[in-house]
């Protein structure tokens, strides 16, 4: 997907689908998160969605009756429903598609509804003032009858200056206040530079990073602090761009956050007296955690994503209403510091939000991750006895396709 602006796309790489593979074939994730089994109990039904991307075509089968009128919030007399780039779409197939009888894609909420707000412009004009549109759009979330925000999007290619990130954070801080639960991609050049991206770096926005098909994040999802859980988010067919004449594979962190937000919908329509901070700590305890290093990793936070147990079995405590716990557990060290300045063209990587250890092998506890390992040199460090030794780490990391 193409990037609008400086607020860009996390839509990742996209390639054709093979003809020979059924939709339901495709969806590897479904089978593997025990999809149908969730749907017997909670299809996300009583749970709407905010979307702020491209826009979303409501016309589109999978998504018949599910789009909400919407807001533009760059090109007011366009509406919602219309999407040049198609990565909303997309995103709100993979969040709320009915599968059109299987030869469509499948959401893993099939009965959430849609809100979509515009933040991208159609043109290169409209699309460069976006920190305006994304605050608004989150504001108004906040007010309307979405529960979940899904921000498939990231602040990868500019640090936004200081004032800018205050807005974003107040806006967030207002959305958690009313009980929202916000997620949010963390960027698709962690194998380059591996720098911060906002809106997940926000206090309280939960940063998604993608996984594979073997459980081991992949090599372009960001780390760092700000990751605070995993979800599918490679091999996940779509809406080739804008045209809706066929489907395509495609892997990043936009589709790991639109199947992580999916996740919540289904605890929460099970759990609907709960507020976003409960379905958040319910999503973070039962995540599968990293077999090795400690928690969260920087790669995949508190784990990948299992609604499952909380939908099939018991969600156990979901904590205090009003305590975000992403915010609870930030300490001033964890705490990824904003840059004030911007940074034109290739990124916007400062020394600080490099990482600076790598995690040595993420596996889930459920048995089902066995990436391939890749070797890390991570730093050199000066020893009074011997001298220089060198530090050799290891991270499991999928290959992008």
């Amino acid at each position: 997907m193409s990037a609008l602006g400086s607020l860009l796309l996390l839509g990742g790489a996209i390639a054709p689908a093979a003809s020979a593979d059924t939709m339901r074939d495709r969806e590897w994730y479904l089978d593997r998160m025990q999809a149908a089994e969730m749907w017997k109990v909670s299809t996300g039904k009583g749970i709407t969605v905010a979307v702020l991307d491209t826009g979303v075509i409501p016309s589109v089968p999978e998504l018949t009756g599910k789009v909400l009128p919407g807001k533009n919030f760059v090109d007011p007399q366009l509406g919602a429903h219309k999407d040049v780039d198609g990565h909303g779409t997309a995103m709100a197939m993979l969040i709320a598609g009915n599968g059109v009888n299987g030869q469509g894609v499948k959401g893993l909420a099939p009965d959430a509804h849609i809100l979509p707000l515009t933040v991208f412009g159609s043109t290169k004009e409209s699309a460069t003032n976006s920190v305006p549109a994304l605050v608004s759009a989150i504001r108004y979330a906040a007010d309307s009858e979405a529960k979940i925000i899904n921000m498939s999007l990231a602040y990868e290619y500019f640090t936004p200056e200081q004032d800018e990130l205050t807005q974003i954070q107040q806006a967030v801080d207002y959305a958690i206040q009313r009980g929202k639960l916000l997620l949010a991609g963390t960027g698709n050049r962690g194998d380059k530079e591996n720098s911060v991206a906002y809106p997940a770096a926000s206090v309280g926005v939960a940063g998604i990073a993608a996984v594979d098909k073997t459980s081991s994040v992949t090599k372009y999802s960001v780390s760092g602090p700000q990751v605070a859980l995993a979800a599918p988010g490679e091999e996940i067919p779509i809406l080739c761009g804008g045209s809706q004449a066929g489907y395509c594979n495609s892997g990043g962190t936009s589709q790991a956050t639109a199947i992580a937000s999916a996740s919540a919908a289904l605890i929460w329509s099970k759990h609907p007296s709960w507020t976003g901070n409960q379905v958040l700590r319910v999503l973070m305890n039962t995540a599968a955690k990293p077999t090795e290093g400690k928690v969260p990793s920087r790669y995949i936070g508190y784990g990948t994503v299992r609604p499952r147990l909380a939908v099939l079995g018991d969600a156990g405590d979901p904590g205090p209403a009003d305590v975000n716990p992403l915010v609870a557990a930030r300490t001033p060290k964890q705490s990824p510091s904003p840059s004030a300045s911007k940074s034109g063209g290739s990124g916007s990587a400062t020394a600080s939000k490099q990482p600076t250890s790598s995690a040595a092998s993420e596996k889930s506890d459920d048995g089902k991750s066995t990436g391939a390992i890749v070797w890390i040199i991570v730093g050199v460090g000066a020893v009074l006895v011997v001298g220089a030794v060198l530090l050799l780490r290891r991270r499991t990391a999928g290959v992008r396709r």
